[in-house]
């Protein structure tokens, strides 16, 4: 394994990472559809990377697009 074939897994991992949380934070009825769509892509980069992180980006940026979540201001950004 190159040193960077790793740094790609690092950034794959992190943004799997950073959907499970804004999927868990969605209301009971979304999270279920949502969360089989996650569940879908997981299983998917076990086998192949490359469209599972193309799949990612696409879940990633429907999710962006659904929700415009109010922040509060006292919750600073990434909480």
């Amino acid at each position: 394994m190159a040193a960077d074939d790793r740094l790609e897994d690092d950034e794959l991992a992190r943004r799997l990472r950073e959907a499970h949380r804004r999927v868990r934070m969605l209301p009971a009825d979304r999270r279920e559809r949502l969360g089989r769509r996650y569940l879908a892509i997981c299983d998917l980069a076990k086998h192949d990377r490359e469209r599972a992180a193309l799949r990612l980006g696409a879940f990633l940026r429907a999710l962006d697009a659904a929700f415009d979540t109010p922040r509060s201001e006292e919750n600073p950004p990434g909480d």
